[in-house]
């Protein structure tokens, strides 16, 4: 059965009505599509719950490469890129803060890095932000003993080891990454990581060796050479 009102349009007219509402439809799912796409965007901010700490969420790409190439970039030219910004750590996976969960969750997450045949020497960093009932000795030892497990091979290396284990506990969660040249790109300190050898020395004096000292505070004329050294004999006499 048709209504009255459908009884009276023509054939060309009801394939009209039904093109309009066709397109009507299509406009809106075209909507949706770009609210959801909007919504899900390739960097976005998230709370954390933390003073001085801001998430920033990653679509379709993986953290620790993104934060490895920004450093390396700026560890080659040296040229600052950010005045606000003082670290940029990756997070890769996140649990409970709490140690069982915690030890549940690396036994797999450790795997790419540390499981056999993977290997490689490693240390761990801690910082915790508004929690205070982990323990920072039992976290280290434990996830220690669990890259042990996963390869014996696997040693600590505190001075320049091949991968850094990051712990950072916000609250009631457990952030985790495993980086790469976290000494060589001073703890991932964008500040830091543009600095010179140059400007290195000059604010850590007492890093550099016998032998750089004495240049540092070589004489800049050769006449306060001479005078320097006149004063040096001196002295010896």
């Amino acid at each position: 059965k048709f209504s009255d009102h459908e009884e009276r349009l023509s054939g060309s007219e009801r394939e009209e009505d039904e093109d309009d509402v066709e397109a009507a439809l299509k406009k809106e799912v075209g909507q949706i599509r770009a609210s959801t796409e909007q919504k899900l965007r390739r960097f976005q901010s998230v709370e954390s719950g933390a003073n001085n700490v801001v998430f920033i969420r990653t679509r379709g790409i993986e953290p620790e490469n993104l934060v490895h190439h920004i450093l390396k970039d700026m560890h080659a030219t040296k040229k600052k890129k950010t005045r606000v910004i003082l670290r940029m750590l990756p997070i890769s996976g996140t649990c409970k803060a709490f140690m069982e969960d915690m030890k549940k969750y690396t036994e797999t997450f450790f795997e790419p890095w540390f499981k056999v045949p993977n290997k490689g020497t490693f240390q761990i960093v801690y910082k915790a932000r508004n929690n205070s009932h982990v323990s920072r000795e039992e976290v280290i030892k434990e996830l220690a003993g669990i890259v042990g497990s996963l390869n014996p091979e696997n040693k600590v290396d505190l001075n320049n080891p091949q991968y850094t284990i990051v712990v950072e506990i916000i609250k009631n969660v457990c952030c985790l990454s495993v980086v790469r040249d976290y000494v060589l790109f001073r703890k991932y300190n964008l500040q830091e990581v543009v600095k010179s050898s140059k400007e290195d020395a000059q604010q850590n004096p007492s890093s550099l060796t016998e032998d750089q000292n004495l240049k540092v505070v070589k004489p800049e004329t050769e006449e306060e050479e001479e005078k320097s050294s006149k004063e040096v004999k001196q002295e010896n006499k």
